[in-house]
């Protein structure tokens, strides 16, 4: 008689099969929930000392809402991530904050600071992605505390690169620009209170100057950021997301197939090699 495989039982042979999948959506939905409610915390309360650093309130307030939600979201995909996500996501954290800070620094219009976010939510999918923005948005508001606020945007960015990357739109490169041009629209609407609200509209140099050109206009604080994070989010995205696909198909195809991710919505063009892990 020839021994049995070792096989595991199917997913729907006995009771309570399929609760880790549902316990990793509940934990995906109460990490969003954390960022959003950060969020319209801020929005509402408006806390300018947010910027003098970690030791206000609302700096602390924002600080462990944002973190909540990441280490939510990072618990959620953990068990299904590899260990060279597990790897990447740092250099990719450090990649946000160095061409971010860069950026920021001249009087472009441009951010390039989601590289990274939109390069992990590729390889491995929406909440990756998400909790890699938040993350490196904590850990670049230790170097520059006015970019805390911002952790909400970060998220949505890495979750929709992910949700573009399942829908294929990485699959044809020409369409990776798209996915970022329209990410950027909605991004831009999300950080535009933040930027109206709590920084007056003076967060950066050339967007501060965009800002300032349309409020000679007439146009109000709101309206004005809103109009200038319209121009520059999404060229800027569009930048973001077509470097992250170049990066993305610039790795070894063995690498990036190792990721489940990729594989099961076929992220990337080419064929899955016959053992990815080889």
């Amino acid at each position: 008689m020839s021994p049995q495989p070792l096989t595991l039982p199917d997913a729907g042979s006995r009771t309570g099969a399929g609760t880790a999948p549902g316990r990793r959506r509940l934990l995906e939905i109460a990490g969003a929930a954390a960022i959003a409610a950060t969020y319209v915390f801020l929005v509402l309360t408006q806390p300018v000392e947010i910027a003098n650093g970690p030791a206000s309130f609302s700096a602390l307030v924002a600080l462990g809402g944002f973190l909540l939600g990441a280490v939510l979201l990072l618990v959620a995909v953990l068990p299904v991530l590899p260990t060279s996500t597990l790897v990447l996501m740092p250099v990719a954290i450090v990649l946000n904050v160095v061409l971010g800070q860069l950026m920021g620094s001249t009087g472009l219009p441009f951010y390039l600071d989601a590289i990274g976010t939109v390069l992990i939510a590729v390889l491995a999918g929406p909440a990756a992605g998400a909790a890699t923005g938040v993350l490196g948005s904590i850990v670049w508001s230790f170097f520059n505390p006015t970019v805390l606020p911002f952790a909400a945007g970060a998220a949505l960015i890495g979750f929709l690169a992910g949700l573009a990357a399942r829908g294929g739109l990485f699959r044809r490169f020409y369409l990776a620009p798209v996915a970022g041009f329209l990410t950027g629209i909605l991004a831009g609407v999300v950080s535009a209170p933040i930027a109206a609200f709590v920084y007056g509209g003076t967060a950066g140099l050339g967007t501060g100057a965009i800002v300032s050109a349309f409020r000679a206009m007439g146009d109000t604080l709101l309206a004005a950021i809103t109009k200038q994070a319209l121009i520059s989010d999404p060229m800027d995205k569009a930048i973001v997301f077509t470097i992250a696909a170049l990066l993305a198909y610039a790795l070894p195809r063995r690498t990036t197939f190792q990721f489940a991710f990729v594989r099961r919505f076929r992220v990337l063009a080419g064929k899955v090699p016959a053992d990815p892990a080889a």
